[in-house]
């Protein structure tokens, strides 16, 4: 008997690509790229970064290793991948606090911080904690932490502190629109 391994969607954040000039990828080459190794019915959301992609292998942090790898060989640059499962997304967002599913775009910010492997959620959180006021709003599901802020208190908030330091190179930030619309996307594939 013949067994065949079922392909499981998948969503690559990339960290710090077509950000402020730097590191600038064009989506049609990223998808050429993503399928040279391998991986099937590649797809992007728009120009920061995200890719919708199927594949056999079922090891998160291998495929991100190997997609960095192919990035570093196509365009010359390393870039930091992060590799999420879509059913874990899923899974991430249906635990999601109400108030940041729900929450008025107007007035809040609401953004998932995706971690990076091999740290973890918890390990990123109370490092942000250690500087953390009461104006953040936190909630740690699986390697997403949901963050919702007033917009009126973002110059208090302890996430836009933690740029440079040595926590956010295991992050990757995705507002909760696109988070949302990735979600989306994977279902209509």
């Amino acid at each position: 008997m013949i067994y065949y391994k079922c392909m499981t969607r998948y969503i690559a954040l990339l960290r710090g690509i077509n950000v402020g000039g730097n590191n600038k990828v064009s989506m049609s080459d990223l998808r050429d790229c993503f399928g040279s190794i391998g991986l099937k019915e590649v797809t992007t959301y728009i120009n920061s970064g995200n890719v919708l992609f199927s594949s056999k292998d079922q090891n998160i942090v291998w495929l991100a290793d190997e997609c960095q790898r192919a990035i570093e060989k196509r365009f010359g640059f390393p870039v930091v991948v992060m590799v999420i499962p879509v059913r874990d997304l899923k899974a991430a967002i249906a635990n999601a606090p109400i108030d940041w599913i729900d929450a008025d775009s107007a007035k809040y910010r609401t953004d998932a911080l995706f971690i990076i492997p091999p740290t973890t959620a918890e390990q990123v959180l109370a490092e942000i904690q250690k500087k953390a006021t009461s104006v953040d709003k936190f909630f740690v599901y699986g390697q997403v932490i949901f963050w919702t802020l007033l917009k009126t208190q973002y110059n208090k908030s302890v996430v836009p502190k933690i740029i440079g330091t040595p926590i956010y190179k295991s992050v990757t930030i995705r507002g909760s629109n696109t988070v949302k619309k990735l979600l989306s996307l994977s279902k209509s594939e």
